[in-house]
C-alpha cells in the first residue's frame, strides 16, 4: 500500500515538473517587432516589416481625399534594373540645371498629396529638378490594409533598382538632394546612400534611422531629421541611437524633434500638428537652401 502511495505521489510530481518545463520553454509568437531582437535584419528589410505590424498600421489613419488640379509636372518612366520601367512625377526646372530634388512617398505611395508636396518645394526652391518616385510601381493606397500590403511587398531589390534607375536619369553630374515621409524618410537616408558621391543633402520625417555604421560611413552629405517625441513607431530610444551611431562615424546630423506623433507633417493624419509641420518645413528649405 505504503508503495502504490509512493508512486501515486512520484507520478504527479513528473507531471508537474513537466509542465513547469514546457511553460517555460515554450515560446509565444513572434510579432514583427521581436523579430529583430532574434535576428540581425538589414534595416532596408526592417523598413517593410514595420508594414507587417498591425500596431504601426494603427499610427496612420486612412487618408482623406484630395486631388490635385492642374498638375506642374508630369509622369515620367525611366529604365530600372530590376523588371519593368520605373516612374515618378517630373517638374522640369525651366533653366537648366544638375540640382535633382527626389521626393519619396509615404507608405501610402506616390498620390496627388505627394505630388503637391513635390510642387510646393519646386515652387520654393527655385532653379531644381524635382523627382517624385513611385516606388510602388503604380499601385496607391487609399486604405490602412491596402498600404500594409503594398508596403510590405515592396522588395529590397525593386526598390533599390528604382532609386538607381532614377539616378541614372538624372545622370551622373547631378547633385542629388532627398526628403521624404515615413517609409520615404526611411528611403530618403537609404537613397542618399545609394546616391554616393553625387548626395548633397537628405531631409527625413519620422523614417526608420540606418544602424549598420558601415553604411552610414557612406553618406557623403549633411542630413536632417524631424521626428515626434510621441512616435510609437520610430520612438525617441531609436532617435537617440541615430544620433549616437552618426556622431561615431563622423556625420553631420541635425535632429529636431516636436511634440507630436507619428505623421505628424501630413494633414490627413488624426496626429497633424500645425505649428510642427511648419516649423519643420521652414527648417527644411533653410537646410536644403544653404547646399544648392
Amino acid at each position: 500500500m505504503k508503495k502504490l502511495i509512493f508512486l501515486t505521489v512520484a507520478a504527479f510530481l513528473t507531471a508537474a515538473l513537466l509542465s513547469y518545463t514546457l511553460r517555460l520553454t515554450t515560446p509565444d509568437a513572434l510579432v514583427p517587432a521581436s523579430y529583430a531582437a532574434c535576428y540581425h535584419f538589414d534595416t532596408r528589410e526592417l523598413i517593410g516589416m514595420d508594414a507587417k505590424d498591425p500596431a504601426f498600421a494603427r499610427l496612420h489613419e486612412n487618408p482623406k481625399y484630395y486631388r490635385l488640379e492642374n498638375p506642374m509636372g508630369a509622369m515620367v518612366s525611366f529604365p530600372a534594373d530590376e523588371g519593368a520601367a520605373a516612374r515618378g512625377y517630373l517638374i522640369k526646372s525651366k533653366k537648366n540645371t544638375d540640382k535633382w530634388l527626389f521626393v519619396i512617398q509615404e507608405w501610402w505611395g506616390l498620390n496627388d498629396n505627394i505630388k503637391k508636396e513635390a510642387e510646393t518645394f519646386y515652387s520654393e526652391l527655385g532653379d531644381v529638378n524635382v523627382l517624385a518616385i513611385d516606388l510602388y510601381d503604380g499601385k496607391v493606397a487609399s486604405t490602412q490594409d491596402s498600404a500594409m500590403k503594398y508596403m510590405s511587398g515592396a522588395q529590397v531589390p525593386r526598390l533599390e533598382s528604382i532609386i538607381k534607375g532614377a539616378l541614372t536619369y538624372a545622370g551622373g553630374k547631378a547633385r542629388i538632394y532627398t526628403v521624404g515621409w515615413c517609409f520615404g524618410g526611411g528611403w530618403s537616408l537609404q537613397s542618399t546612400i545609394l546616391a554616393g558621391n553625387q548626395a548633397a543633402g537628405c531631409v527625413m520625417y519620422y523614417g526608420r534611422p540606418e544602424s549598420n555604421l558601415d553604411r552610414l560611413k557612406s553618406i557623403h552629405c549633411d542630413v536632417i531629421g524631424f521626428f515626434g517625441n510621441q512616435d510609437k513607431g520610430i520612438n525617441p530610444a531609436a532617435v537617440t541611437a541615430f544620433e549616437n551611431n552618426m556622431k561615431a562615424v563622423n556625420r553631420n546630423l541635425q535632429v529636431y524633434r516636436y511634440e507630436a506623433g507619428h505623421g505628424f507633417a501630413n494633414p490627413s493624419n488624426p496626429s497633424y500638428n500645425k505649428e510642427a509641420t511648419e516649423d519643420s518645413h521652414t527648417k527644411a528649405l533653410a537646410f536644403l537652401r544653404a547646399r544648392m
